[in-house]
């Protein structure tokens, strides 16, 4: 039988990448915006994920594909937590100094500096771009003077992070949840209102692009 599709060896890949990267499930669920249930059901071997997961997946680890649908040995002699970045997959992205440069609401959209990025999809590389935030509205989570590596025109999931453009105004940086008849804005900082969108009002938000990176102001 094929590797591809068997959901022990996908289950062995993603229990010794998740060991690698020295986080815990609930770190992972959280930056990825995957509900808990879902990720255990794909560590434990009872669910197979869809091919975009996957590929969430190994941009997330630093990882092709391949090695966590595959059976291969692990890789020995590496330093603890390190996994290798394959030179193929790593990508310089354009970066911009704010939301709005980086999707031309302003004359000036000039990028100012590029930056190393792994991602495997040559699409996703086409339409990346890096967004130095400013603010503190997603505190904890992306700290003002973070960098995030946002993909454009992107399809999105509920509880992803998003760039969210509503009315005409700037685009802003938010949490996404999709209901029926509503669409909210999350702020992660409690001490920022939720923006709430009912029915029509729900036409007046454009989701820019998808956050696929933080990069740590360090």
């Amino acid at each position: 039988m094929s590797d591809i599709g068997n959901k022990d060896v996908f289950a062995r890949n993603l229990s010794y990448y998740v060991e690698k990267s020295g986080k815990s499930r609930g770190e992972i669920c959280e930056d990825l915006g995957i509900a808990y249930s879902t990720f255990s059901e794909w560590i434990n071997g009872r669910k197979y994920p869809r091919i975009d997961k996957i590929e969430l997946l190994a941009n997330y680890f630093g990882i092709l594909k391949s090695q966590l649908i595959e059976s291969r040995p692990p890789i020995k002699n590496d330093p603890p937590n390190a996994v290798r970045l394959p030179q193929e997959i790593v990508r310089m992205v354009p970066l911009y100094e704010s939301v709005a440069a980086g999707f031309g609401a302003y004359a000036d959209s000039s990028a100012v500096g590029i930056i190393p990025c792994c991602i495997e999809s040559d699409w996703e590389a086409e339409n990346s771009i890096g967004i130095k935030v400013k603010g503190d509205s997603m505190y904890p989570k992306i700290e003002d003077g973070d960098i995030v590596v946002v993909c454009k025109d992107m399809d999105y999931d509920d509880g992803q992070i998003v760039v969210a453009r509503i009315d005409e105004d700037d685009a802003v940086v938010k949490r996404i949840h999709l209901y029926p008849t509503r669409l909210v804005l999350e702020s992660i900082n409690p001490e920022y209102q939720d923006r709430v969108f009912e029915r029509e009002e729900m036409n007046r938000v454009h989701i820019e692009g998808v956050v696929r990176k933080i990069v740590k102001n360090v």
